[in-house]
């Protein structure tokens, strides 16, 4: 299971939209002059976060500390398809241009016109699978209760 630390942002019936905590590691580092992580938070980039929804039949209010999970073979999975899936048919289609002799702007076209047609596959069948509640991250924990509830 792969964890990831959060604060709650919002509630609903299903579970809780949590936002995860970054870590930066930008004041110790060696490089941070050229780095570009450096750069987005100097230029407040980093306040902008995402809100990720995870499953919880926990007791849960906005504010709590959490720790959400994800199994490793679905995140896998996604990344597989996301981004394995593309650059196979890309080079399936490329190479199966060149077989049929085609000439090189045909096989750049067949190439990236594969590329085209499997990420709009693979973007259809996350629409799709976005919804599923087996897909989603779940919250694992509490780890921290806010000051106004401790009082």
């Amino acid at each position: 299971m792969i964890e990831e630390r959060g604060r709650v942002v919002a509630l609903e019936a299903e579970g809780a939209w949590v936002e995860p905590l970054q870590k930066s590691t930008c004041s110790g580092c060696s490089v941070r002059s050229g780095c570009g992580q450096g750069l987005m938070d100097r230029l407040g980039v980093r306040e902008r976060r995402h809100r990720v929804f995870a499953s919880s039949d926990l007791v849960l209010d906005v504010g709590d500390q959490v720790v959400i999970g994800l199994p490793e073979a679905t995140l896998l999975k996604a990344a597989a398809s996301v981004y394995l899936f593309p650059l196979l048919v890309l080079f399936a289609s490329a190479f199966l241009a060149s077989y049929l002799s085609f000439g090189e702007p045909a096989v750049i076209f067949c190439g990236l016109g594969g590329f085209a047609l499997a990420w709009f596959s693979v973007w259809r069948r996350n629409s799709r699978l976005g919804h599923d509640p087996q897909l989603r991250p779940v919250v694992l924990r509490t780890t921290s209760v806010p000051l106004e509830r401790a009082l």
